[in-house]
């Protein structure tokens, strides 16, 4: 696959928080899978090559027909179980693609990403070799102690809400990934992989649509952008 760009998106969790015995990526938005509009969007965009899917094992059967086939996304290359925690199975999903020019890592709960927001990823990804999109925190963040007193108050300028696609050049983060694992390092996000050994990354601007849904409210928010959409 060298040269090529491949989505990793990843669909392994259980989304406890949506208190629903169903996965959330699976749940029904508008008659389809919310993992079908994650997929779709990736297949839509003419700057990816392929599509891994890294999923849980009992799902894999499920999604390659009542998902990839009925849908005939031709671009889904590979389906990757994953691990036991979001890293793992990242680190497995870097491992299945074997070799490509720049890896975008997205959430599968994740459905409204833009064709623009994945190719100006990668763009930057080229350039500075790791990208991640983002918004502006539209509320006051504190920094809060043990005791839950406020410390501190940060500026609100130079925060933003990082979210997925994550674009990275394919050799830096399997080869950060695998130091992290030697190290048993964890981390809530590949950009802070990356960046504990030495690289920058370089944020630009996402979209407030590009929600990742994790509550039932969420759902109803995801029904309302389709309808605009």
């Amino acid at each position: 696959m060298s040269g090529n760009n491949v989505a990793l998106i990843v669909a392994a969790g259980k989304g406890k928080r949506m208190g629903s015995e169903i996965s959330k990526q699976f749940l029904s938005l508008k008659g389809k899978p919310l993992l079908y509009y994650t997929i779709k969007a990736f297949s839509q965009c003419t700057k990816i090559d392929s599509i891994v899917l890294v999923l849980s094992k009992e799902a894999i059967d499920f999604t390659r027909k009542e998902i990839v086939e009925r849908y005939d996304f031709k671009k889904v290359s590979s389906l990757v179980e994953g691990g036991k925690e979001r890293q793992e199975s990242v680190y497995n999903g870097l491992k299945a693609i074997g070799n490509c020019n720049i890896v975008a890592i997205h959430d599968g709960a994740r459905p409204f990403v833009t064709t623009d927001i994945i190719e100006t990823g990668i763009s930057y990804a080229e350039s500075f070799g790791a990208s991640a999109c983002g918004v502006k925190t539209k509320d006051t963040i504190k920094v809060v102690n043990e005791e839950g007193f406020s410390v501190t108050t940060p500026d609100r300028n130079t925060l933003m809400a990082v979210q997925t696609p994550q674009c990275f050049k394919y050799e830096l983060i399997r080869q950060c990934h695998e130091k992290a694992a030697l190290e048993e390092y964890l981390a809530t996000d590949d950009t802070m992989i990356v960046e504990k050994y030495g690289q920058r990354v370089y944020l630009y601007e996402g979209d407030y649509k590009n929600i990742k849904v994790t509550t039932p409210e969420d759902m109803l928010l995801g029904e309302r952008i389709l309808d605009k959409l």
